[in-house]
């Protein structure tokens, strides 16, 4: 095993609630209500419901195999070349999601904090940042988002108690005046974001130190980080109304510039940026790590930290490539990972879970006959 460290199921809660809530915080509200409208909240329940089923065939995976990674039991189960196939597949996706990450950190702060300020040099600092924090490695990771996550709950629980003045319940009414379809069309999109890039954490559960506890933790850390979202998006509803929501870029962003308590605690948006900022740095570092670590196995390499710089410089191009404004990474971007997504965050384990139920079964029948 590349990575020699181990993690608490605590620390992997605190690392699942930290990666859903990532860039998802400031987009899942405008994703949920741009076909739901203000049944948008609905959406949000059921495509958790659903990324709780896809998190419960993730830890039947990691049962199965609980010293390996994702990488390592492809090759067992689908043989040497399918198997590397599919693990470069996977690295692609993560790589992939680690640049679109990138690259939202980048045009949040110069659209809403330093508009003068080159993308390229925003970029660079978190850069640096970031493969510091892979380098580190995983226990370094956890124990810092164990430090982080009570400032995050704090801002969270700020901001929820703040805005609630501001609430006007019948900006959710009529519910479902257009049908169900608007809301599973939604659900869809929410299903694959964030849910199914949870399957980068088949990288990460093998180091949990408990494996029992490690399936009870990922659940309780995608229940957390979706209940948050879908706070999040309620609030933009009942207090921007759907369409105000829509056409935000970032609602939840400018959710937090309405709250006004008493002409005198204004325009603390703060509160959301700094949430924000703790969520994406932890998801953001995750996804590269896996990129690092599933690219070390899939060439056999002995390390995966001599791949950090190169990755990293290779990184800062494509994620100027991979998306070239922010129009594209709002509205072309998530179309285009949703098929994506949902190949390698649900086809390939059900692939691999059909694939080693069936190798059990001959197995168990080959006994049978020889008894």
């Amino acid at each position: 095993m590349l990575e020699k460290g181990k993690i608490g199921a605590r620390q992997f809660t605190v690392l699942v609630i930290l990666f859903n809530t990532g860039t998802s915080i400031l987009l899942a509200p405008s994703l949920l209500a741009s076909e739901a409208k203000q049944d948008a909240w609905l959406a949000g329940i059921l495509g958790m419901g659903v990324g709780l089923l896809v998190v419960c065939l993730y830890n039947t995976l990691g049962n199965l195999y609980p010293n390996m990674t994702l990488i390592e039991y492809s090759e067992e189960v689908l043989g040497k070349w399918v198997g590397k196939a599919t693990s470069l597949l996977y690295f692609i996706f993560t790589f992939t999601l680690t640049s679109l990450i990138f690259r939202n950190i980048g045009d949040f702060l110069v659209i809403q904090m330093m508009p003068e300020t080159p993308i390229e040099s925003l970029h660079l600092i978190f850069l640096i940042i970031v493969i510091m924090g892979t380098r580190l490695g995983l226990e370094v990771l956890s124990r810092s988002a164990e430090i982080l996550f009570p400032w995050f709950s704090i801002l969270f629980l700020l901001l929820v108690l703040l805005i609630s003045p501001e609430i006007k319940f019948e900006n959710i009414q009529p519910m479902l005046e257009e049908g169900i379809k608007p809301v599973l069309n939604s659900a869809i999109k929410f299903i694959e974001f964030p849910f199914l890039e949870l399957v980068t954490f088949l990288m990460i559960f093998p180091y949990v130190n408990r494996p029992k506890e490690a399936s009870k933790a990922f659940l309780v850390g995608t229940l957390i980080g979706g209940f948050i979202l879908i706070m999040v998006t309620l609030l933009s509803i009942l207090v921007l109304d759907p369409i105000t929501t829509i056409r935000q870029i970032y609602p939840s962003y400018s959710l937090a510039k309405r709250i006004n308590i008493g002409d005198f605690l204004q325009r603390i948006e703060a509160i959301v940026a700094g949430m924000w900022i703790i969520s994406i740095f932890f998801k953001l570092t995750i996804c590269f790590y896996a990129s690092n670590l599933s690219l070390a196995q899939l060439f056999k390499l002995k390390d995966y930290r001599p791949l950090t710089f190169p990755l990293g410089m290779i990184l800062f191009v494509y994620s100027l490539v991979v998306s070239p404004n922010i129009i594209y990474n709002i509205n072309i971007s998530p179309q285009a990972m949703i098929p994506f997504g949902f190949t390698v965050g649900l086809f390939l384990p059900l692939l691999l879970l059909g694939i080693t139920a069936l190798k059990k079964r001959r197995k168990n029948n080959k006994k049978h006959i020889h008894l």
